[in-house]
Parts: structure tokens; sequence; C-alpha cells
């Protein structure tokens, strides 16, 4: 009797005691087993960029917006949060372009805002690319470009040159090709999106007028807020032939600008980072570097025997954000920011390696 009244409290005590651990484990878990925050959706990372234009403006990077390891790089160096836009801007801008990337949680945006002018000058208008990484409910990685107007500091009297912004604002809003979505039957992967945008900077590197140019026939090309082909021509002007002329013009359209082989001064495009596609609209995001040697660049043969003297004649490099409508394999629409950069420029994203690689990067 002894031994069964023993033997009944020692399985009452191993009962308590797991029931115990159970409860100490679950106590201590902590934050680790919290559950991660629910993804975003295209609204939800559109809503990022507005926040992180709002915190800028405020000129406060809140704890409830970023995480404490955030890095920030603004125009290719890496700052503090606070410093460059984040201490100078007092106004947003009207343009909007945001491209939600909902399988890799980043958002990319090509947009305008308005900074601080000297000497009673009404506010300078500056365009902005931008993206965020964003992970458990905070932006981890921020990367902006800032495209300012030039201006004289030497006489700021002197009425800053026509801006960027403005000419981008002048758009009025995204054009409608991009909000079109791809019927999901046809929609390509979003690798092989990545590739067919990525097929005009291998075109353009050297062109040569040879290679693989996959435009739709009313593709169309937007930098910094003007076009850059089908330009119409002026009365009277008659349109230059591709195939024969010796110089590159914006009247032509997409094809017949690469067709022409007249793009051979751009030496260089690298550091082809691919950082957000909105796979459901065929719209896909990129920065770049495109480098001008200038030099014995400049002077060239194309495959038909043409000479050409084309390109800038001092060495610098565009840093590029570079937004690409795709449909059925082919671009359909393209659109630019630039931002001028001594040559060879880093992003403060790559290492030197991939920095001067003209190969793909997906960031992710």
């Amino acid at each position: 009797m002894r031994a069964k009244t023993i033997s009944a409290i020692c399985v009452v005590f191993l009962l308590l005691s797991a029931s115990a651990c159970q409860k100490t484990d679950s106590s201590n878990a902590g934050p680790e087993s919290a559950p991660a925050a629910a993804p975003c959706d295209r609204a939800c990372l559109e809503g990022y960029v507005d926040r992180y234009l709002d915190a800028m403006l405020a000129h406060e990077a809140a704890p409830t917006l970023f995480a404490p390891e955030c890095r920030f790089t603004e125009n290719g160096v890496q700052l503090q949060l606070g410093e460059g836009l984040w201490a100078s801007m007092v106004g947003k801008g009207s343009y909007k372009f945001y491209v939600p990337d909902m399988e890799t949680q980043q958002v990319a945006f090509i947009g305008t805002a308005r900074e601080e002018a000297p000497r009673n000058q009404p506010p300078s208008s500056v365009a902005l690319a931008i993206r965020l990484k964003i992970q458990d409910g905070l932006i981890t990685e921020a990367e902006q470009l800032v495209i300012r107007p030039e201006s004289n500091l030497l006489d700021p009297s002197r009425p800053p040159a026509p801006s960027v912004a403005d000419r981008i604002e002048k758009l009025g809003s995204p054009h409608p090709v991009y909000s079109e979505v791809i019927p999901e039957a046809g929609r390509p992967t979003r690798e092989e999106m990545i590739r067919t945008a990525n097929a005009y900077f291998t075109g353009m590197q050297k062109n040569d007028g040879k290679g693989y140019y996959p435009f739709t026939d009313d593709c169309h090309r937007i930098e910094n807020g003007n076009p850059a082909t089908n330009v119409p021509l002026a009365p009277g002007q008659e349109m230059p032939d591709p195939l024969t002329s010796t110089v590159y013009s914006s009247h032509w359209g997409c094809r017949q600008q690469f067709e022409s082989g007249l793009i051979y001064f751009v030496t260089r495009i690298r550091d082809r980072r691919f950082v957000a596609v909105d796979h459901e609209r065929g719209v896909v995001f990129s920065f770049c570097f495109f480098d001008h040697a200038a030099g014995k660049s400049r002077h060239f043969k194309t495959p038909d025997g043409r000479d050409a003297v084309e390109g800038p004649t001092e060495p610098w490099t565009w840093q590029v954000a570079e937004i690409f409508k795709v449909e059925n394999g082919l671009i359909r629409r393209i659109e630019a920011v630039l931002h001028r950069s001594p040559y060879g420029m880093n992003s403060g994203w790559s290492t030197y390696e991939q920095g001067m690689s003209d190969e793909i990067q997906i960031i992710r």
C-alpha cells in the first residue's frame, strides 16, 4: 500500500514538473519567438515610401519606422540618417512613381521634393530615386539619388539652371501604360523580365548596331523629364537616316537609335542592380552607372564603315535609376533619372568588383 502511494506521488510530481517546464519555456521565449510582421502588399509598400518622405521632411528618423542598424546612402555615399537631403528638405513634390516588389519586400520610387534655397529664393525642386528594404515592419536599407539643379555658389543671386524635377513634374504623373496589368497567362517570370531590361544596357554598351534590341515599335524613353526618343521634327526638318547618319538623333525611336550603331561612346554600363520588379504590371526598376571614357572612345567607326565622333569630351559617369515596362519579352517604355558623378563612382552597395562588372545583380 505504501509503495503504491509513493508511486502515485512520484507520478504527480513528474506531471507538475513537466507543466512547470512548459510554462518556463513559454515565458522565457522572448521576442525571438514573436510572430514576424506580415508581408507588405502593394499599398503597404507604397505607404513606406510616403512615411519615409514624411520622416525626411520632419528631419526625424523615428525608431518605429527604421531598424537600429538601417543603412543609408545618398548619391553613392554612406551617410547617417539625418544627413544629406534629410537636413535640407522643406517640402514634397507632386510626381510619384512607385515600383513595389511584394516578393522581395522592397519598394523603389521616382519622385520630386523641395529643398531649401539661398537668400530668400523659393525652394529648389529636386528629383529623387529611392529604394527601401522592409523587414519585420521596419526599414533596414535606404538608398537615394538626389538630382539637384545646378547652382553658382560664387554668385547665389544668379538664377539656377532649369531643374530636372520641374521637367519631371510637367509630366503630371507616370504614363498609364505602367499601371496596365500583364495577363497572368502571358506574364514572363520576374527573372525573364530582368533579362529583357538588361538587354537594353547590353545593347547600349559600346553599341555597334548589331546586337539584340528587344523594343516594341512604339517604345519611348524619358530621361530627366525630357523625351530622349521620338522627338518631333521642326517644320521643314527632314528625318535623318539612322543607317547612314554619323550623328546620333533623339528624333529616332528606341530601335532606330540602337541600330544606328552611334551610341558606342557609352563605354561601360556597370553595377547593374535590379532592385524591384512589379511582376503583375511588368515594371522593372534598376540602378546602374553609365561610364563615358572620352578620349579615343569618342572616335569610332561603325561596323558598316561610317566614321563618327560622339560623346562627352571629358571622362564622367551618369549614376542612373531606370524603369522599364516589359510586355511579351519586349521593352515598351523607359523612364530614367540621371545624376552626373565623378568618373568610376560606386553605388555604396557593391564591392569594387561588382561595381565594375556588367553582370546582372538581382537585389533581394
